[in-house]
């Protein structure tokens, strides 16, 4: 028998794009937590398999030729299972091209865009006018080629796949970022549709009971100077 995928993790957008992978793929794995606002991403074992110090992370014991692999960074990650099981990453390339863009779009715009606001609005020490709203109206506006994008279809690119699994996590802390989902009924019907998926509720409960054992982060100075006032080392 086969041993099971480590998944290296903590509750939070990025995490939870392979918990949902992996349990929309039934496969077993395993949760090796990486408690963030406990400095834990920082430990010598983690940077061997992490060396930008982020989970999510995998070791898959049954990687390519049979022998072990490590792979981090979360859109890594799904494509590295989407190829192995074939599943949710189709091998058309005009498909593929469009699950890729998607999901290089919530990589290096939705997730990042996201998270300044997250802590423009709720971890700056002082509050910067200009950076809540500069980040605010940039989530919107990506909203906004999501609500598009969306526009009679089901999902991002077309049938459900590893882009959309990528974007749910980044959207669910939609209040938080300053947004409404009334204003987007095609992205709110894409939400919901999202929720009606028992992978994806499954993928968002993993880790649940850690994150609520968690102090407060906008009330947790020592985590936020571990998370936020990181340099070169």
């Amino acid at each position: 028998m086969t041993a099971p995928i480590e998944l290296y993790y903590w509750p939070t957008p990025n995490g939870f794009k392979i918990s949902i992978m992996l349990e929309e793929l039934g496969v077993p794995y395993e949760v090796k937590y990486i408690n963030i606002g406990k400095g834990e991403q920082f430990a010598p074992d983690f940077l061997k398999i992490a060396p930008n110090n982020r989970m999510p992370a995998i070791i898959d014991p049954d990687g390519p030729g049979g022998t072990p692999i490590s792979v981090f960074e979360s859109g890594a990650i799904l494509q590295y299972l989407g190829r192995k099981y074939g599943k949710f990453y189709p091998q058309d390339e005009r498909t593929r091209v469009q699950v890729e863009e998607w999901l290089f779009w919530q990589v290096g715009g939705l997730g990042p865009m996201a998270g300044q606001a997250h802590h423009f609005r709720s971890y700056a020490p002082e509050k910067i006018e200009y950076g809540i709203n500069r980040y605010t109206n940039e989530v919107n506006r990506l909203y906004g080629v999501m609500n598009r994008r969306l526009e009679g279809r089901g999902y991002l690119a077309g049938d459900y796949s590893i882009a959309d699994m990528a974007c749910i996590g980044w959207v669910i802390p939609y209040e938080r970022q300053g947004q409404n989902l009334n204003d987007f009924p095609n992205l709110k019907a894409w939400f919901e549709r999202m929720h009606q998926r028992p992978a994806v509720v499954r993928g968002i409960e993993v880790g649940k009971e850690e994150r609520e054992r968690q102090a407060n982060l906008a009330e947790d100075k020592e985590a936020q100077k571990i998370l936020f006032g990181q340099r070169a080392r």
